[in-house]
């Protein structure tokens, strides 16, 4: 009996002695974290979006038009008289691009873009001032000015430094536009309808975390724009003066050139933009 206690005994302290020996032992370090890097922002890639804003004049208001009315469609030395009036009103339409960033992060970016346009300018007619009688029967109109415009479009490049996720930019390139002239007196069209010419500006863009909540089609950045551009379109010497306008049918039976001029005004709008391709 003594015999088996004095083993029992033995085989505790072994196991005692092993079990500080183990608590000696140095613990097996844990794994080290795992490192995701984050992806440096770029703004290279293909991106389409809207935009709303307003529209003003920007012509020289010295470029009004006198215009004598012939016999028989009116009493002789009857004079129309036309004023520019200054115009202005709301633009919206879409656009859509590419962009492509020489330096990830922070560098030059280079793109092109093409917008459309429409144009809230009709609402501001040119008006005729008679002085004398018109013949019964007709009236006189003026389709010069931004009153026929009803959109306009541009194709233009874009040279801009970004800022991680700021980009700051100028832009300019090839503008035209178009409109309803016809309407300033009742229905002739063929005046002055497609006009063409050049568009400069600038503007800042800032592009939002990928998971925004404006990211319905869950492209790589949804970018936010506030951007000014200046819209010159050259008229050349076609259609440009007074018409004398037959009421029964409305179509003009008498013309007045006034030569070259140019249509100038300028947009303020935001915009918002999706970007697809690389982060």
């Amino acid at each position: 009996m003594k015999s088996m206690l004095r083993v029992t005994t033995a085989l505790a302290g072994v196991a005692f002695a092993g079990s500080a020996f183990a608590a000696d032992l140095p613990r097996r370090a844990a794994p080290p974290p795992v490192f995701t890097p984050v992806p440096v922002f770029t703004w290279t890639g293909a991106y389409f979006g809207i935009n709303a804003g307003y529209a003003f004049d920007a012509s020289d208001r010295n470029t009004g038009n006198t215009f004598a009315v012939p016999f028989p469609y009116a009493a002789p030395g009857t004079v129309a008289s036309f004023r520019n009036r200054s115009q202005d009103g709301f633009s919206g339409g879409g656009q859509i691009g590419y962009n492509w960033q020489i330096t990830p992060g922070s560098g030059l970016v280079i793109g092109v873009e093409a917008d459309a346009q429409y144009l809230d300018f009709g609402r501001n007619r040119n008006n005729a001032f008679i002085s004398g009688a018109l013949a019964p029967g007709y009236y006189v109109t003026d389709p010069r000015g931004l009153s026929s415009l009803d959109f306009f479009g541009t194709v233009r490049g874009r040279l801009g430094y970004a800022f991680d996720r700021t980009l700051v930019y100028g832009t300019g390139g090839f503008a035209y536009g178009s409109g309803s002239a016809d309407r300033s007196f009742g229905g002739y069209a063929g005046n002055d309808s497609f006009r063409t010419g050049w568009a400069a500006g600038g503007g800042i863009e800032y592009a939002l975390p990928t998971d925004s909540f404006l990211n319905f089609f869950r492209s790589s950045a949804v970018t936010l724009k506030v951007e000014g551009l200046y819209v010159n379109l050259d008229r050349g010497t076609r259609n440009q003066g007074a018409f004398v306008i037959n009421a029964a049918n409305n179509f003009p039976v008498v013309y007045s050139g006034v030569g070259r001029r140019d249509d100038q005004f300028a947009v303020v709008r935001a915009g918002l933009n999706y970007k697809f391709g690389t982060f």
